[in-house]
C-alpha cells in the first residue's frame, strides 16, 4: 500500500500525506467541525486482505463522547483498526479492547486487579529509579535521540517489571513493538515486504515471550501481574495463555508507544513554547498536573479507534447503517474549539482539559492512565531537576502511520553532567 494511494482519503491522509507537525495540525483542524463523513477506504489487496467498503470518519468531541457511552450500539468486536485484519490479528494485538460485554467486562474484571492503587504504588519507586537510570546514561553526552535514548525507555522497562518480563529481553521487545506499530513506515519494515506476514510474525514472538513467562509464574507467590493474572481467579475461571499472551501484548504495544509519544512530543511542545517550559519549570509541582494533562491532550498519541454500528443508527443527524464502520479520530477531538479555547495553543496551565487522550468515558477507558500519567510526570520532574535546559535540536521525525501519532526520533542537547 502507498501513500499515492491515500492521497485523496482524509481517515488516511493526514498522517499519510503530511510528515510536519504544521500541516498536521492544520488537517486536523479543518476536520475538527466536520459532521460525520463517509469516505472509501485505502486498496489493501496488495497486503492480502479484502478491500473494505470504507469507514465514517468522526472528528466532533460530542459525537465521540457519545459513540463511547453507547458500546451497544457502537461495538469493538469487529476490531480497532479501519482495515479489516483477519481475526487472528485482533487475537494477537487487541486483547480486551476488541471485545463486547461480557467477555469484555469480565476479562477487565480480571486484569484490574494489576492496577489496583496498591499495586501502582508498588511502582512508584521503580519508576523514580529507571527514570534516573535513563539520566543517569545520557547526562555526560550533551546530546542523544531523545525517543531512543530517553522516551522509549521508560515505559518499556515499567510495563516489563509490572510483567515480570527479564530486563534481558528489553532490546527485543523494543524492536517486536517497533515492527508492529510502525509497519506501515519503511524505517522499521522494508518496502515490498509482506507487512501483514512481519506483524504477525512479531506478535507471535511476544507471544511466546509471555507465555514462557505466565508458565514459569504458575503456583508461585510473585508479586507481579503476571504471577497475579497467571494464578487468579474469577467465578471460577482463570486466564488462558493466550488471554494472557494477548493482553501482554496489548500493554507493551499501547502502554509502551503511547506513553513513549506523549513524553516525546511533550519535549518538542515545551522547546517551542518557552513561556509554558518557564511556567511549568519554575513551580514544577502545583503546575505538574496540568502540564500533564495538556501534552497527553494537545499529542493525541492513539490517532483514532474504530468501532462498528450494531444496528442502524442516527448520529450527529446523519443516518449510519448496521454494519457501517466508525472511526473516532481523538486528535481531531481534542482541537475542538467548541471544548477548548485556542485549541492549537499549548497550556500547560489549561483548566478544564477535558481530553480524550485516554480514549473517550464508557468501558473502554484507558486502564493504564493513571501509569502513564505517573510516567510522564515523574520523568519532566527528573529532566527539569538533573537537566533544566534540555531542549529538542530539530524537528520532530514523524512516524508514518494512521493509528498511532508517534515520533521516531528527536534529536536534543543539553549541558553535560558529569
Amino acid at each position: 500500500m502507498t501513500n499515492d494511494e491515500n492521497l485523496n482519503n482524509p481517515i488516511y491522509d493526514v498522517f499519510w500525506k503530511f510528515q510536519d507537525e504544521a500541516t498536521i495540525d492544520a488537517k486536523l483542524n479543518e476536520l475538527t467541525l466536520q459532521p460525520p463523513q463517509f469516505f472509501p477506504e485505502s486498496d489493501t489487496t496488495d497486503l492480502g486482505i479484502a478491500h473494505g467498503p470504507g469507514a465514517w470518519a468522526i472528528t466532533q468531541y460530542d459525537l465521540i463522547v457519545e459513540m463511547s457511552r453507547a458500546p451497544e450500539i457502537y461495538s469493538s468486536a469487529n476490531g480497532i483498526t479501519v482495515i479489516d485484519f483477519p481475526q487472528i490479528f485482533n487475537d494477537f494485538f487487541s486483547s480486551m479492547i476488541a471485545m463486547d460485554d461480557p467477555r469484555h467486562g469480565h476479562l477487565r474484571k480480571l486484569i484490574s486487579r494489576g492496577f489496583t492503587p496498591r499495586m501502582l504504588a508498588q511502582l512508584d519507586d521503580s519508576v523514580v529509579d529507571q527514570a534516573n537510570a535513563i539520566i543517569d546514561g545520557v547526562q555526560d553526552r550533551g546530546s542523544c535521540d531523545f525517543v531512543v535514548d530517553v522516551a522509549a525507555r521508560l515505559p518499556l522497562v515499567i510495563v516489563c517489571d509490572l510483567m515480570g518480563v527479564p530486563r534481558s529481553e528489553l532490546d527485543f521487545v523494543f524492536e517486536q513493538t517497533n515492527m508492529i506499530l510502525g509497519a506501515s513506515d519503511p524505517e522499521y519494515v522494508a518496502e515490498g515486504s509482506d507487512i501483514p506476514t512481519v506483524v504477525l510474525g512479531a506478535g507471535a514472538a511476544l507471544a511466546e515471550l509471555m507465555t514462557n513467562v505466565a508458565e514459569s509464574k504458575k503456583g508461585g507467590d510473585g508479586t507481579d501481574l503476571t504471577s497475579i493474572l497467571v494464578n487468579a481467579e474469577l467465578d471460577g475461571e482463570r486466564l488462558s495463555a493466550a488471554d494472557i499472551a494477548s493482553f501482554f501484548i496489548l500493554l507493551v504495544v499501547a502502554g509502551n508507544e503511547t506513553t513513549r509519544n506523549a513524553i516525546t512530543w511533550g519535549m518538542h511542545y515545551l522547546t517551542k513554547n518557552p513561556d509554558q517550559r518557564a511556567i511549568w519549570q519554575a513551580n514544577v509541582e502545583d503546575v505538574m498536573s496540568t502540564a500533564v494533562e495538556e501534552i497527553v491532550r494537545l499529542a493525541s498519541p492513539v490517532n483514532l479507534m474504530r468501532r462498528t454500528a450494531t444496528c442502524d443508527t442516527v448520529l450527529g443527524g446523519v443516518e449510519i447503517a448496521e454494519g457501517d464502520k466508525l472511526a473516532m479520530f481523538y486528535s481531531a477531538a481534542n482541537r475542538d474549539p467548541r471544548i477548548f479555547d485556542d485549541p492549537l495553543r499549548f497550556d500547560v496551565l489549561r483548566d478544564p482539559n477535558r481530553h480524550l487522550g485516554f480514549g473517550g468515558p464508557g468501558p473502554h477507558f484507558c486502564l493504564g492512565a493513571h501509569l502513564a500519567r505517573r510516567e510522564i510526570a515523574v520523568m519532566y520532574r527528573e529532566l527539569f531537576r538533573r537537566l533544566p535546559d534540555i531542549e529538542a535540536a530539530g524537528p520532530p521525525d514523524i512516524l508514518q502511520s494512521n493509528f498511532i501519532h508517534g515520533i521516531k526520533h528527536l534529536p536534543v542537547e543539553f549541558t553535560p553532567v558529569a
